[in-house]
């Protein structure tokens, strides 16, 4: 028999999705598994960071289409966060690519909405103790992606170009002067071989 003190505190959960019907079904597949505890739930991702830097998160479910962009741009934005939580991208969209787009820019795992309720809940299990989980892939892409030649400010850069926010609106959320953005933006061109935002956007959206 397990004492009180043998037990081990519930995993922090914390959702973002853009549907308020899978919002709603997530937290009741959560509330009714005691190892988990739902401490967020945000329907777009400026919401989402916004609400952690508030709260303590183990992990961070999250569908991929979520505005202002896809869940690159919760990604990209946590790899420059002390201890961020890990991060599963759970989505219905159907895309041999993305699974190889969520482990290049981070994420601990990718479950598609197509599994059965109990293989996002394992994974979030497991996710919470380290492990990563996805379906086949090949890896070997991941070093053949030209975004990762980038630095994780220069990505975090880029992915707010591709949300459609302007140097002045990045300058802004980074609390850094135009001219630093500027800097970023100039050596993100260089490094991708582009010579405008729309060829980095565009560069960034099929990597």
């Amino acid at each position: 028999m397990v004492s009180k003190h043998d037990r081990k505190p519930p995993i922090r959960v914390g959702i973002a999705d853009k549907s308020p019907l899978m919002r709603a079904a997530l937290k009741q597949l959560l509330g009714e598994d005691g190892r988990f505890e739902l401490v967020s739930a945000s329907e777009n991702s400026d919401e989402f960071l916004k609400q952690i830097e508030t709260v303590s998160l183990d992990v961070a479910l999250v569908g991929w289409i979520i505005p202002p962009a896809d869940a690159r741009y919760i990604l990209d934005r946590l790899q420059t966060r002390k201890n961020p939580p890990r991060v599963i991208v759970y989505t219905g969209f159907e895309s041999d690519t993305v699974p190889l787009q969520v482990m290049a820019h981070g994420a601990a795992a990718f479950v598609s909405k197509n599994e059965q309720p109990v293989q996002l809940l394992d994974t979030i299990a497991q996710v919470a103790v380290g492990r990563m989980v996805f379906p086949y892939l090949d890896v070997s892409q991941l070093n053949a992606n030209p975004l990762s030649k980038l630095t994780k400010r220069e990505l975090e850069i880029l992915s707010s170009l591709a949300a459609g926010r302007t140097n002045k609106e990045i300058a802004s959320e980074k609390a850094v002067s135009t001219n630093t953005v500027k800097y970023h933006v100039r050596n993100l061109f260089e490094k991708l071989g582009v010579r405008n935002r729309g060829q980095a956007i565009a560069l960034y959206l099929k990597s």
